[in-house]
């Protein structure tokens, strides 16, 4: 069993937390399953973000962020500490927006950035 962290690189909004929690009883995500955040090459600045409903991995650091398991590549948090996931609801974007500290360029769609 995995030691499960008590200090939280990043903040899950409640907007975001409703949507996390709605999707993960429509899709029946298993119990054992949490959420991941991470990053990938790729993206028109450079990096895209990873977030969807995963098992652990043996690379993964453990957090328990407001009542959800969150799951991270301790080396993916150089480009993550501080962000926050937030949810948007309006007329020209619905979806997860993140908002990152440690990226130096982001793109118009919101899921890419440069650090």
């Amino acid at each position: 069993m995995s030691e499960v962290k008590t200090s939280n690189p990043i903040n899950i909004t409640e907007p975001a937390m409703v949507q996390l929690k709605r999707i993960m009883g429509e899709k029946e995500v298993p119990e054992n399953y949490g959420l991941r955040v991470g990053v990938k090459g790729g993206g028109c600045s450079g990096f895209s973000y990873i977030l969807g409903f995963d098992e652990k991995k043996e690379k993964d650091e453990v957090y328990q962020i407001n009542g959800l398991q969150v799951f991270m590549e301790k080396a993916h948090g150089i480009y993550l500490l501080g962000m926050e996931i937030d949810w948007a609801e309006g007329l020209n974007n619905r979806g997860f927006t993140f908002t990152n500290p440690n990226a130096s360029d982001t793109c118009g769609c919101g899921t890419s950035f440069s650090a």
